[in-house]
């Protein structure tokens, strides 16, 4: 296998940050609780992932040829991948502005960390939390808060009806409760 088939392409190096683009201008709002998984995730890359990898690389590199080494070009493209998550959420933790729901006064309103739990036009009740794009996690009903469906939900007052725009029209979401 030729070294040049092992380099990651531009593209695969940029992917991170396109995937978790923010809006121009807009600030990285970020729960206490989703800075704490950033920063342990660091710390679990930095102080266990990456050493046992450098450890298989050095193993490997002592073994010879490095041009058939599965072992060694394994990981080196782990290193690679590991270097640039840690990069990544250096920048990310830099540019945070943690944001605590708990320290919210106007529970009657939507605002960035409430739960909330709305209906449909059809009457389908969802309950989501409104957190920051770094934390949002869909199996857990977590949405970031420049989704669409947080931005119609965003500053609407508890019963009230707000609309949002779907690739199919407009949609009527009924707020039934807000909490923090």
């Amino acid at each position: 296998m030729s070294k040049a088939s092992t380099k990651e392409t531009e593209e695969e190096a940029e992917l991170p940050d396109a995937l978790n683009a923010l809006p121009r201008g807009a600030k990285n709002y970020i729960t206490p609780q989703g800075m704490e998984r950033l920063r342990d995730e660091f710390t679990h890359l930095k102080t266990v992932e990456r050493p046992q990898i450098v450890e298989t690389v050095s193993w490997a590199a002592g073994n010879g040829d490095r041009s058939e080494n599965g072992d060694y070009i394994y990981g080196k493209k782990k290193l690679r991948q590991i270097d640039g998550r840690l990069r990544f959420l250096i920048k990310r933790m830099e540019i945070a502005e943690v944001v605590d729901p708990a320290q919210q006064k106007n529970h009657d309103q939507v605002f960035f960390g409430a739960t909330v739990t709305y209906a449909d036009a059809k009457s389908i009740e969802r309950r989501v939390r409104i957190v920051g794009i770094d934390e949002a996690r869909l199996e857990l009903n977590e949405i970031s808060w420049i989704s669409p469906v947080a931005r119609a939900l965003m500053k609407a007052w508890d019963g009230d009806v707000v609309k949002m725009k779907t690739p199919g029209g407009v949609e009527e979401l009924e707020i039934l409760g807000i909490e923090y």
